[in-house]
């Protein structure tokens, strides 16, 4: 299997770790072989070469901060860009996971239909195109024989939509509300223990959990974007962006946490897609939720099934290695055709 990663952040990293770790294995177990054959990103460049990278000498010469370190070897290319890599190189699979715009969706949008249109199966750890406009992307695909997989784009490696679309098939999923962003969760949890929020968010910094400008995590809108891609997959939902009902956890005060303890609840920034619509919103939970118990970084969704009730699937929701095995996995399903 021939692949173009787009994007070589904390995600590209991880899968290719994890090709380079576990490819032995892979193949003896499961007869999975997969190679890069390019590589484009914004700021360290690009790098295609027909019979597959290094990924050893990859991962050097990410470290580095730019691909100029990567060793030459004919017939390597540095001059092609993501476009030139889908339109003139040979590949199986094109890999998303460059940075997620939940505005546009740009420029990984235009890249993922180039890539159905010249016949590549598409695999995204990039929200963006999922979830502003899956309909298309769905629909290319699915005429052209070709598999859209997005793992990645919910739950980091946790399989959730494994579990919603493939393993749950034949029940029909009524909604599906979950704990969905990390950086959230985490301040809360840390704030139940006796942390002011700006104590709290100065944390989840430090460890890396949130970004310098945390807002996406913190007021809800990466939890949003997952809601609309949860929604659009499971219910063929046209939702947009504007149709959610968005609140994050910056109105939560030291105040509200004790107060809930008191009445044995818990705060828990809750995500929420149904056939109908979608929101993200702080909510009291009581401590017999399964999803009042899920505390630090961890996500965790349930989803109501007509048949089985309701089943919760906690795990990691972010990660470098967590989300370059979302990669993996899906890339292994499109080898077994599912």
């Amino acid at each position: 299997m021939k692949l173009i990663l787009i994007g070589f952040g904390v995600v590209g990293r991880g899968f290719a770790e994890i090709l380079l770790e576990k490819s032995d294995d892979l193949a003896a177990r499961h007869g999975f072989s997969a190679e890069i054959v390019g590589v484009a990103t914004a700021s360290k460049g690009n790098l295609y070469h027909p019979d597959g990278l290094d990924i050893a000498h990859l991962l050097r010469a990410a470290e580095t901060g730019s691909f100029a370190d990567y060793p030459e070897s004919e017939p390597l290319r540095r001059d092609w860009d993501a476009n030139d890599m889908i339109l003139r190189g040979s590949a199986d699979v094109l890999l998303e996971a460059s940075p997620t715009n939940l505005q546009t969706a740009q420029p990984a949008l235009a890249t993922c239909h180039l890539a159905l249109d010249q016949g590549l199966h598409i695999v995204l750890a990039n929200k963006g195109p999922v979830a502003l406009d899956y309909g298309r992307l769905r629909g290319k695909a699915d005429a052209k024989g070709l598999h859209l997989r997005y793992e990645a784009t919910v739950m980091a490696g946790t399989p959730t939509m494994q579990l919603a679309e493939e393993a749950l098939a034949g029940c029909a999923i009524r909604s599906a509300r979950g704990i969905l962003n990390g950086t959230s969760n985490y301040i809360l949890t840390q704030m139940e223990s006796g942390m002011t929020y700006a104590e709290a968010l100065a944390q989840a910094q430090a460890l890396g959990y949130a970004e310098t400008d945390p807002t996406a995590d913190v007021e809800g809108w990466d939890a949003a974007g997952k809601v609309l891609i949860l929604a659009k997959a499971l219910f063929g939902s046209s939702l947009t962006m504007h149709d959610l009902d968005v609140c994050g956890i910056t109105g939560i005060s030291a105040e509200d946490i004790g107060q809930a303890r008191q009445s044995s609840r818990r705060y828990k920034l809750i995500a929420e897609a149904t056939p109908v619509g979608g929101s993200v919103s702080p909510q009291l939970l009581p401590l017999s939720d399964p999803l009042a118990s899920v505390g630090g970084s961890a996500n965790a969704i349930t989803l109501d099934t007509d048949l089985l009730g309701e089943i919760t699937i906690i795990g990691a929701g972010a990660g470098k290695l967590e989300t370059g095995y979302a990669l993996l996995s899906d890339l292994m399903a499109i080898q077994r055709g599912t």
